[in-house]
């Protein structure tokens, strides 16, 4: 039995629609639905993940933001702040004018690391955000 397909609609900037619809022609996508359900499915697969992190982890957020955006900055150190038992490492870099990249690298309570990389990716002006952990005590 087929899935019933719904049709939506999507606001997108013109920008990343045109950088999207580049990628479908390198990749031979068939459709830009397809790449579409495709990224959908990665995204979900990703918080699938995040959900299912449990015990003690080591890890890094990476985040990419706009630091002019008003009140960005002094949020995330406030995240940052909330969560130092976590943080053993920060290292910030910019980027250009208006954007910076933050490491941050991460021992402690998985629960708690994907906690804060949810309050990172929430904030208003961050553009990327990517957490990545392993578990210290499996063999690799």
């Amino acid at each position: 039995m087929e899935a019933e397909l719904m049709r939506i609609g999507v606001s997108i900037p013109d920008a990343l629609l045109n950088q999207f619809d580049e990628i479908i022609k390198k990749r031979d996508s068939s459709s830009r639905s397809e790449a579409i359900r495709d990224a959908l499915i990665s995204y979900i697969t990703y918080y699938e993940w995040m959900e299912d992190i449990k015990g003690r982890r080591v890890g890094t957020i990476a985040v990419i933001y706009d630091h002019k955006k008003s009140g960005l900055s002094n949020a995330i150190i406030n995240v940052q702040h909330h969560y130092s038992h976590l943080i053993k490492y920060s290292v910030h870099m910019y980027l250009d004018t208006d954007d910076c990249f933050e490491l941050i690298v991460l021992d402690g309570s998985g629960q708690e690391i994907t906690d804060l990389a949810g309050s990172i990716i929430s904030l208003k002006g961050v553009k990327f955000s990517k957490l990545t952990t392993v578990d210290p005590n499996k063999k690799i």
